[in-house]
């Protein structure tokens, strides 16, 4: 006999016998399945193919694309840790809340609409940005010149002065109504 009918004969007898445990290995699987198992295996399989199924869709496949492009960005920005501590926090604090303490927000986010919704406060908002305004428009007109005479001299404008007094009467009004 030669070699090449020798090595033909090995070859075959090695994947007869392989042929041979694979059956015997199908048998044993078989044999220890039980009928709930079979149904879980049918279920998981029907599920895995309804998900498959559904990336079929377009928008589905766009959608889980996106999601896995911006979860590769924000894990190569160091994001990723941050958001699920993030997600973890508000957990906490949801599951702290009591159902006391959510009256008590809902009441104190009633009080604060209350009292900064009114016209009143929209008129000293309108106030306010007119003045920061005209302020920004004027220091761009009249860019500073430095120095220390030049500080001095800005002193000693009626304007200047007024507006310190204002600043300084502000403070102060402040630091009372906080007890200070």
């Amino acid at each position: 006999m030669s070699d090449s009918n020798t090595a033909k004969d090995t070859s075959a007898m090695a994947s007869g016998e392989a042929r041979e445990s694979l059956e015997v290995l199908m048998q044993t699987a078989s044999d220890a399945l039980t009928d709930q198992m079979v149904e879980r295996l049918a279920v998981t399989g029907s599920n895995a193919l309804e998900i498959v199924d559904r990336l079929n869709d377009d928008h589905t496949r766009e959608a889980v694309h996106t999601v896995l492009d911006e979860l590769t960005k924000l894990h190569r920005a160091g994001g990723l840790v941050s958001l699920f501590e993030t997600i973890h926090m508000i957990n906490a604090m949801r599951n702290a809340l009591t159902d006391g303490m959510v009256e008590r927000l809902a009441v104190f986010a009633e009080s604060m609409v209350t009292n900064m919704a009114n016209e009143e406060m929209a008129e000293l908002a309108g106030q306010t940005h007119e003045a920061l305004v005209e302020a920004r428009e004027e220091a761009a007109k009249a860019p500073s010149k430095g120095g220390l005479i030049a500080s001095l001299r800005l002193l000693s404008e009626p304007q200047t002065q007024s507006a310190l007094r204002f600043m300084v009467s502000l403070a102060h009004g402040l630091q009372t109504k906080n007890g200070g």
